[in-house]
């Protein structure tokens, strides 16, 4: 396997991401930061951070598979949301639960912005994925 999953009993306990992933591939794929918008720039959601962080994550998954990935082969995902607020994380947990292994997560930082490029946009989100050719 080419990823290895650290969770070390030196560092706080975790709850849905690993604290370390240990990679080794031959492809490193960079994603850029997702939003809410469809194939059209359209924004989706507008003002529902669930339906926003659903349509993201379609969008993630898109880009992982136009490079030939999957989010099985995500290491590392960044989060960012507008306002971030403790009630904002079982909201985008709940979705990211859906795409993400939940035996093998990503390493993930979540960080509160003041805005996004968007005005509208409430939370957009970046990955990095390893692959094996």
């Amino acid at each position: 396997m080419p990823h290895t999953y650290l969770n070390p009993a030196t560092l706080p306990p975790t709850r849905g991401f690993s604290q370390i992933v240990l990679s080794r591939g031959t492809r490193l794929v960079h994603i850029s930061g997702q939003a809410a918008l469809d194939a059209q720039g359209q924004l989706v959601g507008g003002g529902n951070l669930e339906k926003q962080t659903e349509q993201t994550f379609e969008n993630l998954t898109r880009a992982l598979a136009a490079a030939g990935a999957t989010f099985n082969d995500v290491v590392m995902l960044r989060i960012f949301v507008v306002g971030l607020k403790p009630e904002h994380v079982p909201i985008i947990r709940g979705v990211r639960q859906r795409y993400v292994s939940l035996e093998r997560p990503p390493a993930s930082t979540l960080v509160g912005v003041q805005s996004l490029v968007g005005p509208d946009w409430l939370i957009e989100i970046e990955a990095t994925a390893v692959l094996e050719d």
